[in-house]
């Protein structure tokens, strides 16, 4: 694995893609203020604590944060900085409702953060950090199928194109747990081909069994709260990723 970045380059880094997630965020609010007048009218903008003016304003003064901050580490981190933003964009204001489409461009958002790592490390072409990039995007992308299972009567009144309004539910959920399996039979794949040294096996076994275990309990129809199981699966992958973090400083 590369080296740490420099501080600078760190801070930078975590500040570009900070902005650009908070103003996908802000923007978010700007386009759900309908739906949310009636969902979540404590919220500050249907509760008129500030004007969609004042939310535009603020989302092109954090976009342009981000830009400034992606500028100063490199043109390329610049690039991925705008792509990011135009997918975050997009799906704030044509694609939310559109289902599996929708749900992709989250995944590849979430992604792009590792390709991002990569470019503030020096590192954009290194095979690891793309094969952690899928990785990630694969389990965002089940977890995004498996929330949207558990919001389908939500989701219904809001006119999505879910693919648990599509196909149903427990349908939507096999494919989730097929997502999920994919990413623990690729996981092992680092260590078989030498781009991961054994030592960081233990964080990503951990990740797999926690996994393979809310998959199993996703799949259970019986269980009436299937939505802590997505969470568990988010944070295995946090988990794991802190660990090989605190392995490659303390080596």
């Amino acid at each position: 694995m590369g080296g740490i970045p420099a501080p600078a380059e760190i801070l930078l880094g975590f500040l570009s893609f900070f902005f650009i997630s908070a103003a996908a965020l802000i923007l978010n609010d700007y386009f759900d203020i309908e739906s949310d007048k009636i969902n979540a009218p404590e919220r500050p903008l249907p509760a008129g604590l500030v004007t969609e003016r004042d939310v535009v304003l603020l989302s092109i003064a954090v976009t342009m944060l981000g830009f400034i901050t992606g500028y100063l580490i490199s043109m390329e981190a610049l690039l991925v900085v705008i792509l990011v933003w135009t997918v975050g964009f997009l799906y704030n204001w044509r694609f939310k409702k559109a289902g599996f489409i929708g749900n992709l461009m989250v995944s590849f958002s979430v992604g792009m953060t590792f390709v991002f790592g990569g470019i503030v490390a020096g590192k954009p072409f290194e095979t690891i950090v793309w094969f952690f990039a899928i990785i990630v995007m694969l389990v965002d992308l089940g977890e995004e199928i498996a929330a949207d299972a558990m919001d389908i009567e939500g989701d219904r009144k809001a006119g999505s194109r879910s693919l648990a309004l599509i196909l149903g539910r427990e349908n939507a959920l096999k494919i989730s747990a097929v997502i999920f399996s994919l990413v623990v039979f690729a996981s092992i794949l680092p260590f078989l081909l030498g781009w991961l040294e054994w030592i960081y096996l233990f964080p990503i076994l951990l990740m797999d069994v926690i996994i393979l275990y809310s998959t199993s309990k996703l799949l259970d129809s019986r269980i009436v709260n299937r939505r802590i199981y997505i969470r568990w699966i988010y944070l295995s992958g946090l988990v794991a990723f802190l660990i090989i973090i605190i392995i490659r400083m303390v080596m």
